[in-house]
């Protein structure tokens, strides 16, 4: 995974206890920011699929290129 998408899923993990926990106050918020929740939830699986996608792109490109020397 890039930094960049390190970055963002920092974020996104920083964005789920802001969803319950009021950052003024440190009281629980009623109600909580649902749409910050699963919004935070959706977008670690998100950059966790894609990171996943993008490192296998890259592995089988390293990995053509190296059977392409052999020959």
């Amino acid at each position: 995974m890039d930094k960049y998408l390190t970055i963002l899923l920092i974020f996104m993990v920083v964005g789920i206890p802001i969803a319950w926990i009021s950052p003024m106050t440190g009281e629980m918020r009623d109600p909580p920011l649902y749409v910050l929740f699963y919004g935070s939830i959706g977008g670690i699986i998100f950059i966790l699929f894609y990171g996943g996608y993008k490192d296998k792109k890259e592995r089988q490109k390293i990995n053509a290129k190296r059977k392409r020397s052999k020959k």
